[in-house]
């Protein structure tokens, strides 16, 4: 009797699947899985997080991770809050309902601190898998790659990588890479983990770039303090070596995107363009509502970037005015501004390529004719 009951259950969770699938409504997909760095994790999904946040503020957001950019555009994908993998209990409706595999502490390379090592792109990649296989277990293998085919899958990599590179006192991997090295090292790891995605029928990504570091509060802090970071846009004051290889990295990534998009049959992969977005807020911030591009809402010391957000009680009375809420961190404010330009192609347009991201949520998933074209 046990067995039979289990058996209708999962039945009804599979043909709750193959409606959502067969849906004329106006997103097709059928889930939004999350992988990346304290652009999608709060810490809530990092281990030990208050104790060893490394480079990171200890509250590295202002609220939770549904003040990020991925969960804005989850809100209007018409999706529920994107829960953290290590709350999840394996139960096919979790499952179902999109995960955030992202830790606040990731990175692309596998670089180790003390005893407590980073969490990895290739560690989330291997809880994706692992995620894979219980879909397979539940819904059948036929069902589960249909099912995996119709998701979207967001990442975002590649900040903590350049603190790395950048900062005193951090990894010395400063040491190992010059900068055309490096992106290219990182770049290889993103193609390499898309191509293990499509091999796994995963064929709606959204791969973002590296917001202006050079910008962020605690790169202009530490220009303050050292000579050796770089020279200073005396304009805004960004500093102009780090957004340089940041640009770097974002267009070897593009290239290579567009590459995958045309050599993969069923790809479809946007990358967007987070630098270009908050460029354009920077150089121009009372045009979409911002008056402070330097100084983090919450941190101490010279523009904020001396320490990260120790207690949010600290943060300035009005976060919707700052670029910046921590040491590399934007506010609410601007994730949702850039959210809406992803989704809608407005305020900024084109920051996604080659399509936005609604166009690629309500995309169907075999190989579409005026996709292709546009690429």
């Amino acid at each position: 009797m046990k067995v039979r009951k289990k058996a209708i259950v999962v039945t009804v969770f599979t043909l709750k699947v193959l409606i959502m699938m067969s849906s004329s409504s106006n997103v097709s997909s059928a889930a939004l899985y999350l992988l990346g760095d304290s652009s999608v994790d709060c810490g809530d999904n990092t281990l030990f997080y208050p104790i060893f946040h490394h480079n990171l503020s200890l509250h590295p957001c202002n609220g939770s991770d549904s003040s990020l950019l991925p969960h804005f555009l989850a809100e209007k994908m018409g999706f529920p809050y994107t829960p953290p993998f290590l709350t999840q209990n394996g139960t096919l409706q979790g499952l179902l309902n999109g995960l955030n595999f992202g830790s606040a502490q990731a990175t692309i390379m596998n670089v180790p601190t003390g005893d407590h090592p980073l969490q990895s792109l290739n560690q989330q990649l291997r809880q994706v898998f692992e995620t894979f296989q219980l879909l397979e277990l539940q819904l059948s293998p036929e069902n589960a790659h249909h099912f995996i085919k119709s998701s979207v899958f967001y990442l975002s990599f590649g900040k903590d990588d350049y603190t790395n590179l950048f900062l005193r006192n951090s990894s010395g991997i400063r040491f190992k890479y010059d900068g055309h090295a490096f992106a290219h090292v990182l770049v290889n790891e993103m193609v390499r983990v898309m191509r293990n995605l499509y091999a796994a029928n995963v064929r709606k990504i959204v791969c973002m770039g590296i917001l202006p570091l050079g910008c962020a509060p605690r790169i202009l802090w530490e220009r303050h303090n050292t000579t050796d970071i770089g020279v200073g846009d005396a304009t805004r004051e960004c500093v102009r070596e780090v957004n340089l290889r940041v640009l770097e990295y974002n267009t070897m990534l593009e290239e290579r995107v567009v590459e995958l998009n045309s050599e993969l049959s069923e790809a479809q992969i946007v990358f967007c363009d987070v630098y270009q977005g908050i460029m354009k807020i920077i150089e121009n911030p009372t045009r979409y509502g911002f008056e402070e591009v330097k100084m983090a809402c919450c941190g101490l010391g010279p523009y904020g970037g001396m320490a990260g957000c120790v207690d949010p009680g600290l943060a300035c009375h009005d976060a919707s005015t700052h670029v910046w809420w921590d040491l590399y961190n934007p506010t609410p404010a601007v994730n949702s501004l850039l959210a809406d330009s992803a989704w809608f192609g407005q305020p900024m347009p084109n920051i996604c390529r080659p399509v936005t991201v609604k166009e690629l949520a309500t995309a169907p998933i075999l190989p579409r004719l005026d996709f292709i074209i546009k690429i």
